[in-house]
Parts: structure tokens; sequence; C-alpha cells
């Protein structure tokens, strides 16, 4: 299909006609624009995805030359392979879900066509992330993400706290996007291009340890822990939740978010080139999982719970990357843009009943009362906490599976991390759902299921949530994987060797003590929010440093304040006390002093009187031509 360039353009032009044209389109319209150009999109990557699922060709397009300079000849071009076609239908698929839901949540928003005009500006730009044939490119659509990330936390831009949000996630993801910069350079150094292919087949011929390869990965890396919120670049997103719910679903937890899994899958021949950067990859993954999770047991906002399940998920992500399971990571991506994108959207149905309410310390007992609502985020809460036949649970598995070839202990450490996610995702679900309403009379009396435009999403993201792990059924439960399958020429220099894959019993024993304890986890989850009916603000631990380090997310925020906010702001106080007041302003002051009393004695020559003009000029000729003889 030689018009699949075409997949970002619709976006594009949908981002044109509803940008220039905010203050005059109905508000109706904006959303019905901006969902086709998506729906258009998504169609065509469904085209794309069904030729190379059936054998096609890698599709590429050179569209145009862009920077010729010296040995640099560098074109806008696209490529798509089997990974860029499946995150297509993930951004696209999920991206349409988002886009209608937003038509029916953000229906009385004044701002509703600014809002449609960057979410499709968005679109674009991730899909040019996607689509990138080469380093430059696929940097075009890191900055543009991270441009519309900005512009939709910060929204609602009246509130100073949503504006210090969307400036926190721009600053802390420039500093992940300096590391790629300075990857992309020496790539370019060592390699002599920038396009995929070219540097790729150089690097298979590289020697596994390479410093150069260490110093090119790792600062790739930095890249990554920026835009997918690992440790320590994670803090941003959690205050990025200030934005509209479906931006939250979009861009913070099903595609902006993933970026830099994508990219580090899309790396993976640099990558397994240099083992010591795989290490820092997976216990960065791991540390994060943990981390985050951990803080999410005592998040009372409901969407600062999902927004750290998210952090946590992307450190299972980048967990299986750390261990060569290229394949494993992306299928779990592609299955918690469904389930989280579903619990976000959910979410955004309960905060839509509540007139914005998003304290779950003040909801309870919803479960009448929103009944879709209710049904679809199980299914998600189930998937997310891996319960067989749910897409999270083969997805998880795949990933548990290959830390334990890698590491047992480190699959310890993964399998609690596991069970930390069932418990606070079963803890919210009770708190949220279960028991009696604890919001006031108007909030109780306004509570309501959301519209069908709304609902619909819901339900097409539970049906993806609850069968999307059959896109990687494994051989152990009768299936033949046809993900990996479908994947295996991209990652086929990155596959671990048969030899070291672990047996089916082993397998099958990994599984049960999983399941085994994670439905223990359950269980007291439902016993001490459900039956004992425990809210949060006495749940788990008495109120101890502990408990206060939890809730206060570990001080990080805190820390960063002390050990790089203050000095630098203090630096700049000094900066402009001495160097700025006393040198700069000092210097530009004194100039302009000296030009002033030089032209106020100047001007003492301009008496207006003729004679000594005359005088003046008689002896200015004099001067010159005596000037001249002795000269």
């Amino acid at each position: 299909m030689q018009a699949f360039w075409l997949i970002p353009l619709f976006p594009l032009l949908s981002f044109l006609i509803t940008g220039l044209g905010f203050r005059t389109i109905p508000r109706q319209l904006s959303g019905v624009i901006a969902s086709l150009a998506v729906l258009l999109s998504f169609l065509f990557s469904v085209i794309v995805f069904t030729g190379l699922l059936n054998g096609g060709p890698v599709l590429s397009v050179h569209l145009f030359d862009w920077i010729s300079a010296g040995d640099l000849n560098l074109g806008l071009s696209f490529r798509v392979d089997q990974l860029g076609s499946l995150m297509l239908l993930v951004v696209t698929g999920v991206g349409f879900l988002i886009h209608v839901y937003s038509i029916g949540y953000m229906q009385h928003d004044e701002g509703i066509n600014r809002f449609f005009s960057y979410m499709n500006l968005f679109m674009f730009s991730m899909l040019v992330l996607v689509m990138a044939s080469n380093f430059i490119v696929m940097f075009i659509g890191w900055e543009g993400v991270g441009l519309c990330s900005y512009l939709l936390i910060g929204f609602w831009f009246r509130e100073h706290a949503n504006n210090n949000a969307a400036k926190k996630a721009f600053i802390i993801n420039r500093i992940g996007d300096l590391g790629f910069l300075l990857g992309m350079f020496l790539i370019y150094t060592t390699f002599g291009s920038f396009e995929f292919p070219v540097v790729f087949e150089k690097a298979s011929h590289l020697h596994s340890g390479e410093p150069v390869m260490v110093a090119i990965t790792l600062l790739l890396f930095i890249g990554a822990t920026g835009k997918s919120a690992q440790i320590p670049l994670f803090t941003w997103l959690p205050d990025a939740m200030a934005g509209p719910t479906p931006v939250s679903a979009l861009i913070h937890a099903a595609t902006m978010v993933t970026a830099g899994v994508y990219m580090v899958a899309r790396c993976n021949i640099l990558f397994i080139l240099s083992p010591l950067t795989m290490q820092v990859i997976a216990y960065t993954g791991l540390a994060t999982a943990l981390l985050a999770a951990s803080i999410a047991l005592f998040q009372n906002d409901i969407k600062k719970v999902l927004a750290y399940s998210t952090i946590s998920q992307l450190g299972y992500m980048f967990l299986g990357l750390g261990v060569g399971s290229f394949t494993g990571a992306i299928f779990h991506l592609t299955t918690h843009a469904f389930f989280k994108a579903l619990l976000f959207l959910a979410a955004g149905s309960v905060i839509h009943a509540l007139a914005g309410e998003q304290d779950i310390r003040k909801m309870g007992g919803l479960s009448g009362k929103l009944r879709i609502t209710f049904i679809t985020f199980l299914v998600a809460t189930f998937a997310i906490a891996g319960i067989p036949p749910l897409s999270g649970f083969f997805s998880k598995d795949e990933i548990l599976s290959e830390v334990y070839r890698s590491n047992p202990l480190v699959w310890v450490f993964a399998l609690a991390g596991a069970l930390l996610t069932a418990f606070y995702m079963f803890r919210l679900l009770f708190l949220v759902f279960t028991g009696t309403f604890r919001g006031n009379k108007d909030q109780e009396k306004h509570a309501h299921e959301s519209s069908l435009v709304m609902t619909l999403p819901l339900m097409i993201l539970a049906l993806l949530a609850a069968f999307g792990g059959l896109l990687g059924l494994p051989a152990l439960l009768g299936g033949n994987n046809r993900l990996q399958q479908f994947l295996a020429p991209v990652f086929s220099f990155s596959s671990a060797p048969e030899s070291s894959v672990i047996s089916l019993g082993t397998q099958w024993g990994l599984i049960a003590i999983t399941l085994m304890l994670t439905l223990s986890t359950i269980l007291l989850a439902w016993w001490i929010y459900s039956r004992k009916r425990v809210l949060p603000a006495s749940d788990l631990l008495p109120q101890s440093f502990l408990k206060n380090l939890f809730i206060r997310k570990f001080y990080i925020d805190e820390f960063y304040n002390f050990l790089l906010v203050k000095p630098a702001l203090w630096l700049s106080a000094k900066f402009h006390q001495v160097i700025e007041l006393k040198i700069i302003d000092a210097l530009v002051n004194g100039i302009g002093n000296v030009v002033i009393n030089a032209g106020n004695v100047l001007r003492l020559t301009q008496t207006g009187n003729t004679g000594f003009y005359m005088f003046m000029m008689v002896a200015g000729i004099i001067l010159i031509l005596f000037l001249n003889l002795i000269i």
C-alpha cells in the first residue's frame, strides 16, 4: 500500500481545520471532524497491518530531501515494518475510541474546539514518531508529542496549578530529550548515518560490549526514562493528571508514555550489543515498578492511583526489555493500552457522574448507578491484575517467565510488584463501587451513567482488554504465539537461544504460584475494603513515618526541590544581584552616562554665533593642512 504515508496526514489536516477555525467551527462539529480523521488513519493502518500479516514487504517512502550538508543527506521519509504496523493499530485504534469518548466528556467545555485541535496535533506527532525511517524524523515526532503533552496538561490554563504541572512535564522531558539528542549525535559519528536500516546493519557487525555502544544506548535510554516516566524522571506523570481525563487516557497511559518502550524495541540491535545497558534498563524498570506500585497503595485521587499504576506498568515493560523479552514488552504495551485506557475512561465516567469529584474517600456504592462503567472497570481491573483469560495475564506472564529465565531472584521482586498491582487496583475498585456512598447528597443525586457516546468506547475497550491476550497465546496454553511470529523479523537479531528457554513444568509452576498469590491478594483487598469497609484514612498502616513516606511519594519531589530547584533559584538570584545589576547594568548605564556627559560638553560648542562657527571652520582647515604636511 504505497499511500500509507497518508496515515499521519489525516490528523494533520484536521488539526489545521479545527485549529485555524476554532472560533468559528460549531462545537458539535469539531469532535466529529477530529474523530473521522483518526478513523481514516485507523482504516489505513488496518490495511497496512493486514498486508504485513499476509507476508507483504516492509513499506517505505521518501517524500522529499530535507537536509543536505556535506556528507549528510537526510530525507523526510517513512518506513513501516511489523513493529510499526502494530503500533499504528494501537495508536489509531485506541486514539479513535478516546476521541469519540471526548465528544461526550468535553461537550460542555468552552474550549472544546481547541481541545480537539491539540488532540489531532498529538496524533500526527505520535504517528510521525512511529513511522519514522530515521532518528531525526523520530525526534521530530518525539518533540511533537512532548509539546502536545504540555498544551493538553495545561489545557485548563486559568488554574495556576495546571500551568505548573505542564511546565514540570515539559522541563523534565527536556532533560531526557537532551540524552536522546546526544545519543543521536554519537550514532551519526559512529555509523555516518541516521537511517535505521543503515545504522542497524552496520551495528550488527560490531562486537558486544564495545564502549561506544554502551555510551549510545545509555544516552538513548536517558531519553526513554523521560518520555516513559522511569526513575529518576518519573515525577512529572502524576502531576500530568491535571489535564482532562481523555488526555490522561490517550497521552499519559496508552500512547506517548510508551514512546520510550517503542524506541528501545526499535533499536533492539543496538541495545543487545550493550549487556551493561540491558542490566541498567532491567533494574531501573524493576525499581520503578516497585516504587510506583507502593506509592499507589496510599493515593486517594482516582486518577493519581492510575497514574502511578501507569508508571509501574511501564516499569514492567522496561524490565521485559532489559531481560531481552522485546516481544513480551511490546505485547504488554499493547494490552496495557487497552486496559489502562479503559481504566482512565471509566474513571472519567465516574468523575463526570459526580460533577468533577476525584477523591475516592467521597465515593462508594456506585455499581448500581453506573452499571456499564462498573462492569467495564471490573474487566480492566481483572486484566491489569493478570487474571486469566484476560489480556494482562498473557502479557505479564510472558515478561515474568523471561525474567525468571534471566534471574530467579529478580523474578521474586517482579512478582511482588504484580501482587501490589492487584491489591491497589482492587482497593480502588472496592472503594469506588462497593459499600455505601460517602459523598454529599448533591453528588449522590447527580450520579448517573454516562451517555452512549462515552459508554460505547468503554465497552469496545473492555472487549479488547478481555480478548486482546489471544494475540500472543503461547504454546503452553494451546496457542502458537502469533504475535511473536509476526514480530520475529524485527527482533531476529535479539532473540534468545532455545537452550535458555525454561521447561514447560517450570512455566506451569510459575503460573500456578503467580495466580494463587494474586487471588489471595485480591481476597485480602476484598476483606479490608469491602467486607470490613476500612476507609483510606486508616487503611493498612497506622499513622507513622513509614506511612507518610508512601503518602508523600518518598519525598522525591521535595528532594528534587531541595537539591536542584532551590539552589538554581538561589544562584539565579545572586547572578541577578551581582552580575546583572552590578556588572551588566552598571556597564550599560556607564556607557550611557559617558555618552550623555560627552553630549552635554560638546553641545556647549553650539553657541549659535556665526562668527564663532566661521572661526572654527578656518581653524579646522588649517589643522587638516598642517596634518597633511607633517604626515
